[in-house]
């Protein structure tokens, strides 16, 4: 069966990742409420000004929903705000503190190719906008990449998540791999 898969919908670019998804063969499920969060198999949490989302998630009562999703084992992906909102001073399912805009605001956004940890194919083009970096990461969670020596993607479990923005690269293989992920944890669907 295709897999369902959430992408938050709050604020942000959302509509790209569900988009990319769609092309990738899932099912994608705007998600604004709690109730959409039922029977997903896996989750996006896209980047966008984290701020904002916070109080999205805080308006829509979302927070605890989210963190439950997380705890039971569904495959989620963030990506850069999406990784913030990950941190442990946000939901707190990542083991990570996030740094907001390290890299400098919006003048100061760039490309790079990096090599990511357990991604086949070579260095993946990332666009950094905005862009914020791991500052501190617990011992539980694996850094897959990073730019200057500052982790820029990171996994714990079942949650990956990256300070750039994977949907406009071009590049599908985040995308692949997270799906992978979303089709091994088998869900709602039977994977």
């Amino acid at each position: 069966m295709v897999p369902v898969v959430g992408v938050l919908a709050l604020q942000g670019d959302f509509e790209t990742h569900a988009r990319v998804l769609r092309e990738l063969g899932a099912e994608p499920r705007l998600v604004r409420v709690p109730g959409d969060l039922d029977g997903l198999d896996g989750l996006v949490i896209p980047g966008g000004e984290s701020t904002v989302m916070t109080l999205g998630i805080e308006r829509e009562g979302l927070a605890e929903p989210l963190r439950s999703l997380v705890a039971s084992g569904t495959p989620v992906l963030g990506t850069c705000a999406g990784l913030i909102l990950l941190d442990r001073e946000h939901l707190g399912v990542l083991d990570v503190v996030a740094r907001r805009n390290a890299f400098g605001r919006q003048v100061r956004s760039f490309e790079a190719d990096l090599l990511i940890a357990g991604l086949s194919g070579g260095p993946l083009r990332a666009v950094f906008i905005r862009a914020p970096w791991v500052e501190e990461v617990g011992a539980d969670v694996e850094v897959l990449a990073s730019v200057d020596g500052h982790p820029v993607a990171v996994r714990q479990g079942p949650v990956l998540a990256v300070a750039f923005h994977p949907e406009l690269s071009g590049d599908r293989r985040l995308h692949e791999a997270f799906l992978t992920a979303v089709h091994e944890n088998g869900g709602r669907s039977g994977g």
